[in-house]
């Protein structure tokens, strides 16, 4: 039976947050998700909330987080925006969990074959997507291996891309955001960047953006 909502939350450290989130992962990616009592779940969020974990990811329809993570209601503060920016909003929405709700991880996540980073590779500029895109290009910038076809076609750029696009957003996460600096240098919250692929259903966390 699923057993996270009888945790200590207060006390769970960032580290094992992440832990929960890589074993979660483990089940969905080999098809083991443990029964949950929806019901139940309802009746223990009903009248507060304590999520462990914040989870930035992209709007893409094949990536929910809480199911790629095998979570429940209550578990997972989801913010979600295409292309997995740090806009300002989605900033302060992850300080108001960080702070105020108890969330003990920030996870930025990207994803394999995105459509946001494929358009910022095409240099798409059209309507109210060239916001979001203007917000992916220093990814772009940032990839200097590739000097030919560097546009979506190319699998190994884009891929580059996507990675380097995790870590933009987590850059300006910690730019923006005095409450979100603190609470790490205080040890009370971790941050850390990872990549899901669509075709294995596995998640990748990213070592080098690993902040506790």
């Amino acid at each position: 039976m699923y057993k996270h909502p009888l945790l200590n939350r207060e006390n769970m450290s960032p580290q094992e947050a992440l832990d929960i989130l890589i074993e979660g992962n483990h089940r969905f990616s080999n098809n083991l998700s443990v029964s949950k009592d929806l019901l139940q779940l309802v009746m223990l969020t009903k009248d507060k909330q304590q999520p462990f974990t914040s989870v930035l990811s992209c709007s893409d329809s094949r990536a929910p987080v809480e199911m790629l993570f095998d979570q429940a209601l209550g578990d997972v503060f989801s913010v979600r925006l295409a292309g997995n920016i740090a806009s300002d909003k989605v900033i302060g929405s992850l300080e108001f969990s960080s702070k105020y709700l108890g969330s003990k991880l920030i996870v930025v996540l990207g994803h394999t074959d995105c459509g946001a980073v494929k358009a910022a590779c095409d240099d798409f500029r059209e309507g109210h997507i060239g916001e979001i895109i203007n917000l992916i290009r220093p990814a772009v910038r940032m990839e200097k291996t590739t000097e030919e076809h560097r546009n979506s076609s190319n699998t190994v750029f884009l891929n580059k891309v996507c990675e380097l696009n995790v870590q933009v957003q987590i850059n300006e996460i910690m730019h923006s955001s005095d409450i979100i600096q603190d609470m790490l240098a205080a040890k009370q919250i971790g941050i850390v960047g990872g990549i899901y692929n669509l075709a294995t259903g596995e998640v990748s966390f990213l070592p080098e953006t690993l902040m506790f």
